[in-house]
């Protein structure tokens, strides 16, 4: 008897587990996450979708640095082919984290300056070898040896190759953001690459670092940072789903909260999601409660969990593949797609492959490639 309760009281948590995941739209933990946005965030929380596919989470006086530098490279690199903001975005993501925290002045200089680990061979921070110093300390620091600097993290050696005055200073300072992106740009582009083409963009990333895991996390923020450079046509939407995708729209950068949402608009979440993320404090959605909030506006209400919502409307096999959606469509994720007790996430799709996506703890509210989270299982059509 002891036994058949012990094993009834398992199978309750697992369903409150569940439906937890299903309200709170936590990415799947099994590990089985897309390639191009899994791996550790710049931002080096605790790993897993890559976060703010919005220009929301980047300082402006960093996207202009990035936008500026690419009408500049030009002058240095002849042609070069394919140079986008968002590739520069992309690296200084992972590099920096688009130096966030710190003072970015109007002529692009960043205080304090960036500093990596000093690359003695020690272990600290990965380095295994040892780079003897080349520039006196004067960029990094430090004369006892080197390390990466700024917030494309260039080693001083490899700088003095590439480093160029963009802010019009007269000096090629790697703690300049604009000096700092046109130096990317020019060592990014360099041996006549075409960067639109995919191949060459990745042999690009490698040379900047050559490592597949830091590969895939660039590209995964370069996707996403494409994707919400487009703003989504709606000129063919209209009605009840054109309410629906604006107002999910109007709350891109409204900060991811567990919990979070409801018809009314963001709330406080609640604590705590499976990696110990609390709404609690945080004002805003998680998924379920952003697609509430946002078919609400057109008189549709939804049930609260990402699950039940799949249960709504006209419901879209995962098997007729992403290209079956429409404007204005659920979009579901699950950890077993055909087992929809097994959803754990859900968007409102906007069209050529993107959705809205309040993606997990610690993003903000963006646009998203439909495949920017794992397990696809499917839509629902409501109106």
């Amino acid at each position: 008897m002891t036994r058949r309760r012990g094993r009834k009281a398992t199978w309750g948590c697992l369903t409150v587990m569940l439906l937890v995941v299903a309200v709170c739209c936590a990415a799947p933990i099994s590990g089985a996450i897309s390639a191009v946005v899994a791996l550790q965030s710049a931002a080096r929380d605790d790993g897993g979708i890559a976060e703010g596919g919005t220009a929301a989470d980047i300082p402006p006086r960093m996207l202009t640095a990035y936008k500026k530098a690419v009408q500049l490279v030009g002058r240095y690199v002849s042609p070069c082919r394919g140079m986008r903001w968002p590739v520069l975005a992309g690296i200084a993501k992972v590099e920096s984290n688009h130096a966030i925290g710190r003072t970015i002045a109007g002529n692009g200089d960043i205080r304090p300056r960036i500093y990596g680990v000093l690359l003695n061979g020690s272990g600290a921070g990965g380095n295994t070898t040892a780079f003897p110093d080349t520039d006196g300390g004067r960029w990094d620091g430090t004369a006892s040896g080197e390390r990466a600097v700024g917030p494309f993290q260039f080693l001083p050696s490899t700088w003095e190759g590439i480093g160029k005055d963009a802010n019009g200073d007269k000096t090629a300072d790697p703690h300049n953001a604009d000096d700092a992106a046109l130096g990317a740009a020019v060592y990014l582009c360099g041996n006549g690459r075409d960067l639109a083409k995919r191949s060459q963009l990745e042999a690009a990333i490698l040379q900047y670092n050559h490592s597949t895991e830091y590969l895939s996390n660039v590209l995964g923020w370069i996707d996403q940072y494409t994707a919400a450079a487009k703003s989504p046509d709606l000129k063919n939407v209209s009605g009840r789903v054109r309410a629906v995708l604006e107002v999910a729209l109007s709350q891109r950068g409204v900060p991811y909260s567990w919990g979070g949402g409801n018809a009314s608009g963001k709330s406080y979440g609640i604590c705590c999601s499976p990696s110990g993320k609390s709404g609690a404090d945080i004002k805003g959605f998680d998924c379920s409660g952003l697609t509430v909030y946002a078919y609400a506006k057109a008189g549709v209400q939804l049930p609260r969990t990402a699950a039940a919502q799949a249960g709504v409307g006209k419901r879209i096999p995962a098997s007729l593949g992403t290209s079956a959606l429409k404007a204005g469509d659920l979009v579901f994720y699950a950890y077993a797609p055909g087992r929809d007790s097994t959803i754990y996430h859900v968007g409102i799709y906007v069209g050529s492959g993107r959705m809205v996506n309040a993606a997990r703890p610690g993003t903000l509210v963006r646009l998203d490639a439909v495949d920017a989270m794992s397990g696809y299982a499917g839509g629902a059509r409501l109106l």
